[in-house]
């Protein structure tokens, strides 16, 4: 009896235990893309194995990475190849060390993927390991003087958290306020753009954009003053909505209008300068800096000097001291149009060019050809 007794006290414990703790285990990640652009590559010709260049350093999950580019192999074995690796530069890694997985690619002067290697995995246990491909394209592949090896890294750091009994749901208010915008339910205002109306809250559109603020509300007593507003026919309706949907959610819109694409990115940029959203306005700077090419370039230069955004105007300005690319610029509507509306930007040109090339010679032909575009366009 006293044996059964025991047992079964035993296995009351087990079904209501006087305390249960929880934990998890957990992945945080964090993603960041690094570009390293190479340019005269030509004149890295005569480098030993062994020898290399080094991107700048990027930040990523706390540590401070850069990739090593290697123009003619890392070893003696490999010398009619290039080498390319991702190194880690600074950071204290807690044992067993710094888990990333990483790709790294050759990018042509267009910015066109030609080599896409494979996904790799690996722990960086100190500062200085670096890892990637020892055979990382051959010196045949490619024939252009410039072009990028674009690096995609994700640092990924385990960890083990209590949990709670209690789960907070996650916060929905963007949800919330979206669908609010489009059952317009509560609606007090509405606007007229190239022919189609949207209507929204006044309170919100006044809390986000003081420009809002001051149309909405500075002056105007009466409610049906501000019913319906007609905004200017430069104004495309598909910019307008993804303004609005940038208002409700903070989030960049990028199902409205195809705003990732160039000529809608600048509109979309346009727009957010005229009602002062700078989040927006920084969100699609950012974009243009990062889908720059040949045949942008000029429309986002006279964008930047016109809004007077100096990271942009640096990025443009630098990719058209590129090598090798000037010449074809030149040949666009683009350039043409941006040396007529905004001449003083050819001085800005001209300067970048001659330092990115070191040469007077290189200045005075980019001025007498910016110069010519001038008069042809004209």
């Amino acid at each position: 009896m006293s044996s059964s007794s025991a047992s079964s006290a035993n296995h009351d414990d087990d079904e209501h235990p006087s305390e249960t703790t929880s934990s998890r285990s957990l992945a945080d990640t964090v993603t960041v893309a690094h570009n390293f652009e190479i340019t005269s590559y030509s004149l890295l010709d005569g480098f030993r194995p062994g020898e290399y260049i080094c991107s700048r350093r990027f930040n990523a999950g706390g540590y401070e990475w850069c990739i090593r580019f290697y123009p003619d192999g890392q070893t003696e074995d490999d010398a009619f190849y290039t080498s390319a690796y991702l190194c880690l530069c600074t950071g204290e890694p807690c044992p067993p060390g710094v888990r990333a997985k990483y790709t790294l690619s050759l990018l042509d002067k267009n910015g066109n993927t030609s080599i896409q290697r494979s996904a790799l995995r690996h722990i960086f246990v100190l500062p200085g390991c670096y890892y990637g491909y020892t055979r990382f394209f051959s010196k045949k592949h490619t024939n252009d003087d410039r072009f990028t090896i674009r690096c995609v890294l994700t640092v990924i750091t385990p960890r083990t958290e209590e949990r709670s009994a209690v789960v907070v749901p996650r916060s929905n208010l963007h949800g919330h306020l979206i669908e609010m915008l489009e059952d317009g339910e509560g609606k007090d205002v509405t606007f007229s753009v190239g022919g189609q109306l949207f209507h929204a809250h006044r309170c919100m559109l006044a809390a986000r954009s003081p420009v809002f603020k001051v149309e909405l509300f500075n002056g105007m007593e009466e409610k049906d003053d501000t019913r319906h507003i007609k905004v200017d026919d430069d104004m495309e309706p598909a910019i307008f909505q993804a303004l609005l949907h940038f208002i409700y959610t903070d989030a960049f819109p990028y199902q409205y209008c195809g705003v990732d694409k160039n000529v809608p990115l600048q509109h979309l940029f346009v727009a957010a300068d005229r009602y002062r959203l700078d989040r927006l306005k920084a969100m699609c700077e950012q974009k243009l800096c990062q889908s720059i090419d040949v045949h942008t370039v000029a429309t986002t230069l006279a964008l930047a000097e016109q809004h007077q955004c100096v990271q942009l105007k640096k990025a443009c300005l630098g990719f058209l001291s590129s090598h090798g690319v000037l010449g074809d610029i030149q040949e666009t509507d683009g350039f043409k149009q941006l040396v007529s509306s905004c001449p003083s930007v050819v001085a800005d040109i001209v300067n970048h060019v001659a330092i990115a090339s070191g040469s007077g010679r290189a200045a005075k032909r980019a001025r007498v050809e910016a110069t010519h575009s001038d008069s042809s366009s004209s």
